[in-house]
């Protein structure tokens, strides 16, 4: 009798997409039991395993449109309502239904921003993304609050002024047209094609563990910042 349950390469790549999503629910879960610390951690996590899957589809060369629809509703829960929530019960709580409208922004311009990545992606990799990838506006909420919230207290001042402007920013950033590069591949020929990439990777990989994680936040301010700096400098050098 033959075998009808057959084990593809493809289940590799997606066992670590159904990671992602469990941590994003996980995540969830804590924030809802006040757990915020663990809550962030997660979200973190789950970014860890949103870039292994693109690896393992690319080791095991099974990348397929399955697989981006899934990354992509993975990546929504993970990335799009767990922060959402998250900064929903750290800060935004206190403002009732604004709150809950405003930090449903960051998931309602994720779930445009990877629409619209699926509907214009042409083959499986990708020289740059248009806008500020979802995983990206994540861990900054993250590390934002893994980095100034306080259990009792809350966001300080100035940090809790911060909050609705960045989710503001992050949201509009993911729907804009602002080019953000990818990560390079961690090959010969990755680092020959992207040796500043690959550099500025190495040089964060130290940050993080010369500060014992503490320097994740500022990592991806300067990389968000970076990324709307490079697109005005092209549109003032195009005008003159």
């Amino acid at each position: 009798m033959k075998n009808r349950f057959r084990v593809t390469p493809s289940v590799i790549p997606n066992l670590f997409t159904a990671m992602n999503m469990f941590c994003g629910f996980l995540s969830i879960i804590n924030a809802s039991e006040e757990k915020y610390f663990y809550a962030a951690l997660l979200i973190i996590i789950a970014a860890g395993f949103d870039a292994l899957d693109g690896v393992m589809a690319r080791l095991t060369h099974s990348s397929s449109e399955l697989g981006v629809e899934l990354d992509s509703l993975s990546d929504l829960v993970s990335f799009g309502a767990a922060p959402s929530f998250l900064i929903f019960k750290t800060q935004l709580i206190n403002y009732n239904s604004i709150g809950v409208i405003i930090s449903s922004l960051i998931m309602i311009a994720g779930g445009f921003r990877l629409a619209r990545f699926n509907v214009q992606l042409v083959g499986f990799d990708k020289a740059y993304f248009k806008g500020l990838p979802i995983p990206s506006a994540a861990i900054t909420v993250a590390a934002f609050v893994l980095e100034y919230y306080k259990d009792g207290i809350g966001f300080s001042a100035p940090y809790s002024s911060f909050t609705i402007p960045m989710i503001f920013a992050l949201s509009f950033l993911m729907v804009s047209t602002i080019k953000y590069d990818t990560l390079p591949k961690f090959t010969m020929k990755g680092i020959k094609e992207k040796p500043v990439h690959f550099g500025f990777v190495l040089i964060c990989v130290i940050l993080l563990i010369v500060t014992s994680g503490k320097a994740l936040f500022y990592i991806f301010v300067f990389i968000i910042l970076f990324g709307i700096f490079r697109h005005l400098f092209y549109i003032l050098a195009k005008k003159f």
